[in-house]
């Protein structure tokens, strides 16, 4: 009896650490991506500058052998205020499901990065769920330093990838986007949800302040 209390305790104490472990590891990856595309020059500093908010999906592979089926987890931060106008807000977990993109993918690890340019698309992005092209219009980004970014106020959202080093726009088609729930209540220790998460009032959790750093240091003020 005593020797099943005692594993019953130690998986009660192990899981959440387990848990606590891989959130980690996506937001240091997420953090990482960000670093190579601010070192490679990938993305317009004027287009992240005018950014309301940031997704990041780190490695995402296609889903099972022979299934046209990508899915991805990510981090996603808005900047703080009503207007989305300043600094940038801890992390809230999202997920990624591009559908039938993934035959194009094979077994290559790509990561996507999509900025959100208008509040109209940072609200409908943190409603919880949302299909790109149905629900917010999402085009390729321009990439490059050289790049001229897009100032066209009808689109919500640029769509970037990157793949074996290489980094350009993306087109995304119909993907969605959706709250990682769990991850988001494992992470925060309480239920809550994307919107809590960027209005201001919420502390960054210890995993999560490299991202939000990186983040400030990059594009510390909105245009």
């Amino acid at each position: 009896m005593f020797k099943k209390t005692t594993l019953v305790v130690c998986l009660t104490v192990a899981l959440p650490l387990l848990s606590q472990d891989k959130f980690t590891a996506r937001l240091n990856e997420s953090t990482a991506v960000l670093q190579t595309i601010v070192a490679k020059q990938a993305i317009p500093k004027s287009t992240l500058d005018r950014a309301k908010c940031i997704l990041v999906y780190p490695s995402v592979k296609k889903v099972g052998i022979g299934l046209g089926v990508t899915y991805g987890r990510g981090v996603l931060s808005c900047r703080e205020g009503k207007s989305m106008t300043g600094r940038w807000s801890p992390p809230a977990m999202y997920t990624l499901d591009v559908g039938s993109l993934g035959a194009q993918l094979g077994s290559t690890s790509t990561d996507y990065v999509l900025l959100v340019m208008t509040q109209r698309g940072g609200e409908k992005v943190l409603s919880g769920k949302l299909k790109l092209g149905a629900d917010a219009s999402a085009v390729a980004g321009s990439a490059g330093a050289k790049a001229t970014g897009t100032n066209d106020p009808n689109i919500d959202i640029l769509t970037y990838s990157q793949a074996k080093g290489l980094f350009a726009g993306a087109s995304l088609g119909s993907a969605s986007l959706a709250t990682d729930d769990d991850a988001n209540k494992s992470l925060y220790g309480k239920d809550i949800n994307a919107s809590q998460i960027v209005d201001g009032t919420t502390s960054t959790p210890p995993a999560g302040k490299g991202f939000v750093a990186e983040l400030n240091r990059v594009s510390p003020k909105p245009q």
